[in-house]
């Protein structure tokens, strides 16, 4: 598998985060970044991103969760952010980023009682990660996610930003971002959503995870979906529901993991007001309260 690796001059002065990143191999010769805040001795607070964006996303959740005492710790996906980036589209399945998420997590970091937190692709990693790891997860918090098994159809706008995503000659990473945002972006946010990608040869994790959602039954990823669920539904973890009010993409996703999911029962879930389908940039303040609040109450 051919890796590339984004210059680490590409992550000047980006605003609003100064952390600075660490570095753990997770399989041989592939590295992930990771950035995190807060007291060591902490609880650790794990916050999972998605497509197309990198830890950067979080830079107003982790203030919050440090300030609670907690530590927060945002890992770049293999082929996002300061991870590095297979280059072949080929070289992305959903079974390897689970396995390479776990490994950093579990293995390079040893981290247990996690607090796992997903968004979108987050989501679909750290649910597999929590349901087939149980004895390392505390808690869980899905923010506008879900784990889909193909057996219940996606909405039409997800297969229209599959379909662009894939055919797009090139494909713009700060756009993608803005259109799943209410709020403006401003330049400098937009150029540090661009700076892991320097051309279009390091994009091929974002053009890749559209296609690793499972759309039907017989999807290679199904099988172990619809195990994480049967786990997830009845697994004595506290389990917090924390959505938008205007994601059009996994909105439908909150009232199924509210019936579904039993940890969800006795909790005060929130719905983040005026936020899309990137609640982090909309209202991550108020994000990283919620999650602090949930984590210090149980």
């Amino acid at each position: 598998m051919r890796i590339l690796r984004t210059p680490e001059e590409r992550f000047a002065n980006l605003p609003g985060f100064p952390y600075e990143p660490r570095y753990a191999d997770v399989a041989d010769g592939l590295r992930m970044a990771y950035v995190e805040t807060g007291p060591a001795d902490g609880e650790p607070v794990v916050l999972l991103h998605g497509e197309p964006s990198w830890s950067f996303l979080y830079r107003h959740v982790m203030p919050e969760l440090a300030a609670a005492g907690l530590r927060a710790i945002a890992p770049d996906l293999v082929g996002f952010g300061r991870s590095d980036k297979p280059a072949e589209i080929a070289g992305h399945t959903y079974a390897r980023h689970v396995e390479w998420t776990r490994a950093l997590l579990l293995d390079a970091l040893g981290l247990s009682g996690i607090t796992m937190v997903g968004q979108d692709w987050g989501g679909l990693i750290g649910l597999r990660i929590a349901a087939e790891h149980p004895g390392s997860v505390a808690r869980i918090v899905a923010a506008n996610t879900g784990l889909p098994t193909g057996d219940i159809p996606m909405p039409e706008v997800w297969h229209r930003f599959r379909e662009a995503v894939l055919k797009a000659p090139v494909l713009d990473i700060a756009r993608l971002v803005q259109a799943g945002c209410k709020s403006e972006l401003p330049e400098e946010v937009r150029a540090a959503y661009d700076a892991p990608f320097p051309d279009e040869s390091h994009k091929a994790g974002p053009r890749a995870m559209p296609g690793l959602v499972p759309i039907a039954p017989d999807d290679p990823a199904a099988p172990a979906n619809r195990a994480a669920w049967q786990i997830l539904t009845t697994l004595d973890r506290p389990f917090l529901v924390a959505f938008s009010d205007g994601d059009p993409i996994t909105g439908g996703m909150a009232p199924i993991l509210l019936k579904s999911i039993s940890g969800t029962s006795g909790l005060a879930h929130p719905v983040i007001k005026g936020a899309g389908h990137f609640l982090q940039e909309d209202a991550g303040a108020e994000l990283g309260r919620q999650i602090a609040a949930f984590v210090t109450s149980t």
